[in-house]
């Protein structure tokens, strides 16, 4: 059984400059970033390579129409290595732009997916502390016309180096701070109640839940201004998050966002909170010994309660960084319910797989009610 997959060289720097020192950024390079992060961190370094701004092409999280837009920006022009600098949805259009073939789109790299190849580098720089995707080889893209997001998945997908660098979060406000790094708690989760998770995994995921949740205590006892101290452990925690599931995999929580992304264009980090603690308690209405019991444990070790309190202690602490939404506030209608889920049965199954026990139709359902 596959232990851990890690592919990405990982380099860490206090700053942009010495990134762009040490990686000697050239006229043959391409960066695909916002321009309101490249601006005030890399535009006095004056650097040669072609800039291409997201929002320039569409805005809100990936799709295949924003994708093929770059695609087709981008054949003007021969690149050797595309850097990506920005958050989940600027590293899972890179992902797309390094293995791209001239000429082609979105639907034809879905189709032609077992036979991608590495046509560019690719180097990675996250700007938030939620993604972990600098380290996986996965690129979510909302197919709009399925009406759901699904996941283009390569070994060639995989940076060539992943880089950390904390000065790019000295900015982020606090709705993607919290948004974020929900969503790498998330992966911690979902990777460590895997049917895939290993010894090695374990490591990554209980640390990064370690991290988050003592920071989460902190701003909650502190304020939100008690975040910035602590970026450099939240843009960690993603990380050994991302290097969890990067080889163990995520599951229901994904599955059941996906339509609810979109479909009503919620950001990634808040569609996967709205449903998260919702697929922990269906979990244990199946089966609440294993791994799920050891997740109690250990949310009740940090979270000061019982393990049979664990989740309901965790859902008391996510309100306190970001008020949760019912499902009906986001546009989801309640006839909605059974169309979302066979959806999820439809176009998931790449996650489900990796569901802590299978869940059916009928339960998937149910989880949707209970958040309606």
């Amino acid at each position: 059984m596959l232990q851990l997959l890690f592919k990405p060289e990982l380099h860490y720097f206090d700053t942009c400059r010495e990134f762009a020192e040490r990686f000697r950024i050239t006229a043959d390079d391409l960066v695909l970033t916002n321009k309101y992060i490249y601006e005030p961190f890399f535009g006095p370094l004056d650097l040669p390579a072609m800039t291409l701004y997201q929002e320039e092409f569409g805005s809100g999280e990936p799709s295949d129409v924003m994708v093929n837009a770059i695609l087709e920006a981008m054949e003007t022009k021969a690149v050797r290595r595309v850097i990506a600098v920005g958050g989940g949805t600027i590293i899972d259009i890179a992902k797309v732009l390094a293995v791209a073939p001239t000429g082609e789109r979105v639907d034809d790299l879905f189709r032609d997916m077992g036979n991608l190849q590495s046509r560019r580098e690719l180097v990675i720089l996250p700007t938030t502390c939620g993604t972990g995707s600098e380290v996986t080889n996965i690129s979510i893209l909302n197919r709009t016309s399925m009406g759901t997001k699904m996941g283009l998945v390569s070994p060639s997908m995989f940076a060539s180096q992943a880089v950390l660098v904390p000065e790019l979060l000295s900015t982020l406000p606090y709705g993607v701070f919290a948004t974020s790094s929900i969503d790498a708690l998330v992966h911690a989760v979902e990777s460590a109640l895997s049917p895939k998770a290993t010894p090695y995994t374990r490591i990554f995921s209980d640390k990064a839940m370690q991290l988050i949740l003592r920071g989460y205590q902190r701003v909650r006892q502190e304020g939100p201004q008690a975040r910035v101290p602590l970026m450099k452990d939240f843009l960690i925690a993603s990380n050994f998050a991302g290097l969890a599931f990067g080889t163990a995999g995520c599951a229901a929580v994904h599955a059941l966002s996906y339509p609810l992304g979109g479909s009503f264009h919620v950001p990634h980090g808040e569609s996967n909170y709205a449903l998260f603690v919702a697929v922990l308690k269906a979990y244990r209405r199946v089966r609440s010994d294993g791994a799920l019991a050891e997740l109690e444990s250990f949310l009740a070790s940090e979270l000061s309660c019982e393990p049979e309190e664990a989740f309901d202690a965790l859902g008391e602490l996510l309100a306190a960084i970001l008020p949760l939404k019912r499902l009906r506030e986001y546009g989801m209608k309640e006839e909605d319910i059974p169309s979302f889920a066979g959806n999820v049965l439809a176009s998931q199954q790449r996650l489900l797989a990796n569901n802590y026990v299978p869940l059916s139709e009928r339960q998937i359902e149910e989880i949707y009610a209970s958040r309606w």
